[in-house]
């Protein structure tokens, strides 16, 4: 009332001189973290100035999809963007993907503890690639003939397959050949812990808590690093396509957690980049199903989870439209993706905020398996079983791989031992935090049981080496399968290679060795050990099915056969 009483009073004296002054955006309240997406065709800079208008910070902007990162008081910021013509969607800024296999890998290193055990530059003649000494482990090489296809097309060091993961340890001596540390960028900030005090990364290792762009305090993103390019040099393992390069674009954090903005960050860099091929071994968080409209959630979440789909779909549509083929692995959930089963883990950040939801698959999506683009691959294992673990379904999944399955062979004495799993990269310094690697930088007994090995060089340069499983596994060998297909059929410009996705796709699927269903059709998985929620039932033929989609991905065939489908 006072200020509406004021107000005729000071109009009228200072009308010539000033303007009305405007309601100032209350700005009491604790300040946090939101993320705003600007409408489809508003340029971000409009967003920004709304964001400003509504008392918040901008704290990092991608033009490419719209998406701003900004900080605010609590109180009323995202009520007040609701009224802009520029912005879409507000929520509060959540951790948004995790790495989908690095509790299911603890869980299997525990129990394998307690087991014991073409222009002119193509006129040239292609360089040819031998095996490695450990390359006798993996079965993944084999299964998708790498050990054929290396003998004519190798891969060429002009393509760039980028790893959006944990990071990616460019000192190992088996990717150091093939690492490009002029393109990697890390998009992510180390976080030691959360606005509670809860550990989420941990003590940071360098100073700004900026880790350099060929780190890796996950391993995850060097395991995947190995199985696509791993140099074939004389020494430890090699990889699905071990000429091409290898270029870290990091948008996870040490724990594994993913935030939206590196995460959209780093796609938009890829296409900007020149990058061929991403590899995405990870899922969205804190929801396992984000949703438009669950009426489990309330209105907020709702909000956050729709921001979630519509950014990454966008920075998909984006790096897409630059050339980039995306992979991403189908996921350890163990469920049919054409119908899912209830969600009781979301959101699990932060903890204890789970709550039980029915998903309807016509409104709720996993991100990115359902993005655009996305070229999805399950998993099985060395007997080419479905791996228990890995989600299937003809609703989604494109190609399948191998990715460990450490309870395949039942039955025999191949039953639960590491050698069902897949060998790659392991960084020391994880090694070492792990407990599997000792100050001295032997194998400890602990390491010994979960199968770590290390190689060493003449000049005493050593690597290390550890077998994990899950559909992060079976994506990358799918993504040197890839990798393969551009160095064979892409178009050569001097010092880069371009290829449409849909057309590496297309040969992807198209020479993929098809897998029929097993007979019978449904697996229940009880003699391993699994419970019903992991019986599942293969449906469709041998051309295509829901276990293993076109089939596995086969290297050799890819560059040998895949012409007729790359034009």
């Amino acid at each position: 009332m006072l200020a509406l009483l004021a107000a005729p009073v000071f109009a009228a004296v200072t009308v010539v001189s000033m303007p009305v002054a405007a309601a100032q955006p209350d700005l009491s309240g604790k300040t946090v973290e939101y993320s705003v997406l600007a409408r489809d065709g508003v340029a971000v800079g409009k967003a920004e100035a709304a964001i400003k208008a509504a008392g918040g910070k901008v704290v990092r902007s991608n033009a490419a999809v719209g998406l701003v990162t900004a900080t605010a008081p609590e109180n009323g910021f995202t009520q007040r963007l609701a009224g802009s013509g520029a912005v879409l969607l507000t929520s509060r800024s959540r951790v948004i993907g995790e790495t989908p296999d690095r509790s299911a890998d603890k869980r299997v290193a525990k129990e394998a503890k307690e087991q014991g055990a073409k222009a002119a530059d193509r006129a040239k003649a292609k360089p040819k690639a031998g095996m490695d000494p450990l390359d006798g482990q993996l079965w993944g090489l084999t299964a998708v003939r790498s050990n054929l296809s290396r003998t004519v097309q190798p891969g060429d060091k002009r393509v760039k397959v980028g790893v959006l993961d944990t990071g990616v340890d460019g000192s190992h001596p088996d990717i150091a050949p093939n690492f490009d540390a002029a393109l990697s960028r890390n998009f992510t900030h180390d976080i030691p812990t959360d606005e509670t005090g809860a550990v989420v990364d941990g003590p940071c290792e360098f100073r700004g808590c900026v880790d350099p762009a060929n780190w890796d305090d996950g391993g995850h993103g060097t395991h995947v690093a190995g199985t696509i390019a791993a140099a074939a040099n004389g020494f430890g393992v090699s990889g699905v396509a071990p000429n091409v390069s290898i270029v870290n674009i990091r948008g996870g954090q040490d724990s594994g957690f993913f935030f939206l903005q590196p995460v959209v960050d780093a796609l938009t860099y890829a296409g900007d980049a020149g990058i061929d091929v991403v590899n995405m071994s990870f899922f969205v968080d804190p929801w396992r199903y984000n949703c438009l409209d669950n009426p489990a959630d309330t209105a907020e979440q709702q909000a956050q989870q729709r921001t979630v789909i519509t950014a990454i779909n966008r920075a998909m549509n984006y790096a897409h439209r630059k050339g980039v083929t995306q992979i991403v692995s189908l996921g350890n959930g163990h469920e049919d993706t054409g119908a899912p089963q209830p969600d009781t883990s979301s959101p699990n950040f932060p903890a204890g905020s789970t709550h039980d939801r029915v998903i309807d698959n016509a409104t709720c999506t996993s991100m990115p398996v359902d993005g655009a683009h996305a070229i999805t691959v399950s998993a099985y294992g060395p007997s080419q079983a479905k791996a228990d673990y890995s989600s299937y379904g003809t609703e989604l999944t494109s190609v399948s791989a191998p990715g460990g399955y450490f309870r395949d062979f039942f039955g025999t004495p191949w039953f639960r031992t590491n050698e069902n799993q897949i060998l790659s990269t392991y960084p020391k310094n994880v090694g070492v935090a792990e407990g599997a690697i000792d100050a001295d930088g032997n194998v400890t007994p602990d390491g010994a049981a979960f199968g770590v090995q290390k190689a060493c060089k003449a000049n005493g340069v050593c690597g290390y080496y550890q077998f994990l499983q899950g559909t992060s596994m079976a994506s990358p060998h799918a993504s040197g399968v890839s990798a393969l297909i551009v160095s064979e059929y892409g178009k050569y410009r001097g010092n880069k290679v371009t290829m449409k996705p849909d057309k590496v796709r297309a040969v992807l699927e198209g020479t993929a060795f098809a897998i029929p269903c097993p007979v019978p059709r449904t697996v229940d998985y009880l003699d391993e050990g699994r419970d019903d929620t992991f019986t599942a039932t293969c449906e469709g033929g041998l051309e295509y099915n829901g276990f293993y989609g076109n089939g596995s991905v086969d290297a050799w065939a890819a560059v040998t056969q895949g012409g007729r489908y790359a034009h």
